[in-house]
């Protein structure tokens, strides 16, 4: 991915997260933490998932993938933090930093589809539970795991092609921890008007066209969980979707305030950054096992297994 030959810098100065080299070492242990627990959290959901043949069904099969996600998701930005935590130059390469932009949005633009296909898993097993097993059939399940990853990675295709179409002259300070399009932009000398409407439209036709789905898919469980004469299904039906719900608020929360509100290097920036790409991925394996006894139960099961087998 080449820049335009009249771009004259190669390199970018993030500001990072903090100047102060004791802050920075307090914040490298706390992210070092978070990134551990997100290895530890998701690779345990992977392996519980894989290993019980209890948990062999759509839900978890999508599940297993959003674990797969979360772990690159993760990596895409939080190692290079921790190395900028102990360097005292932050930086990055120009093609370095089109990449780790490229890797943000395919990552995440197929969580946000993957968000999407689970409420509709969600909106098949509450509302149609005696036709759950043919309409979420295996092939289906794959096609759409693979046709997220395919959509996503058109778009962050598109949306890498606005970068390299731009000139960076003189300003090479990011005023944030990683690349991203809303901060890069105020760094260029070309025009980006064009490019900020494109993204715009970009970002509410993804956010919109995942959104969308979970919003009426839940309209559908809602009416019919309320239709359940039994308090004791009503409350089993919500608490599989509770889990869901959480995940989608987080994501989409804090993406859309990052995307759709004006860059300026503020603290509400920073933090919504970091919610989505470092807090999110870690919290999701707590989020759909804590209150899960399937998850709970198969990962007790899992445990005693390896146990037998190691005192073998």
């Amino acid at each position: 991915m080449a820049l335009r030959n009249h771009s004259t810098i190669t390199e970018f100065i993030f500001v990072g997260l903090s100047d102060d080299p004791h802050i920075e070492a307090l914040l490298f242990v706390l992210f070092l933490g978070i990134y551990l627990l997100t290895i530890m959290g998701n690779l345990t959901m992977l392996l519980v998932i894989r290993a019980d043949s209890n948990l062999h069904m759509p839900m978890y099969f999508f599940l297993s993938n959003l674990s797969f996600l979360d772990l690159c998701f993760s990596s895409v930005t939080v190692p290079k933090l921790l190395e900028d935590f102990l360097s005292e130059k932050k930086t990055i390469s120009v093609e370095g930093c089109l990449t780790q932009v490229f890797f943000v949005f395919i990552t995440a633009g197929t969580e946000a589809f993957l968000l999407s296909v689970m409420a509709y898993d969600r909106y098949a097993a509450i509302c149609h539970p005696l036709l759950y097993g043919q309409v979420m059939s295996h092939q289906l399940c794959m096609k759409l795991v693979l046709t997220s990853w395919g959509l996503a990675s058109i778009n962050a295709s598109v949306i890498v092609l606005l970068a390299t179409n731009l000139d960076f002259c003189d300003a090479q300070t990011i005023h944030h921890y990683t690349c991203e399009l809303p901060s890069l932009f105020p760094l260029s000398c070309s025009d980006i008007s064009i490019n900020t409407d494109i993204l715009i439209c970009l970002i509410l036709l993804h956010g919109l066209g995942t959104f969308l789905p979970v919003f009426f898919s839940y309209v559908r469980i809602v009416c019919t969980v309320l239709s359940i004469s039994s308090t004791t299904g009503r409350s089993k039906a919500f608490s599989t979707c509770f889990s869901h719900l959480i995940a989608v608020i987080l994501f989409f929360g804090s993406g859309l305030v990052r995307y759709l509100m004006p860059a300026s290097g503020s603290s509400l920036d920073l933090l919504s950054s970091l919610q989505y790409s470092a807090v999110t991925p870690m919290l999701n394996p707590l989020i759909y096992s804590l209150k899960n006894m399937e998850v709970k139960a198969a990962a007790k099961r899992t445990w005693e297994k390896y146990l037998q087998y190691f005192r073998f």
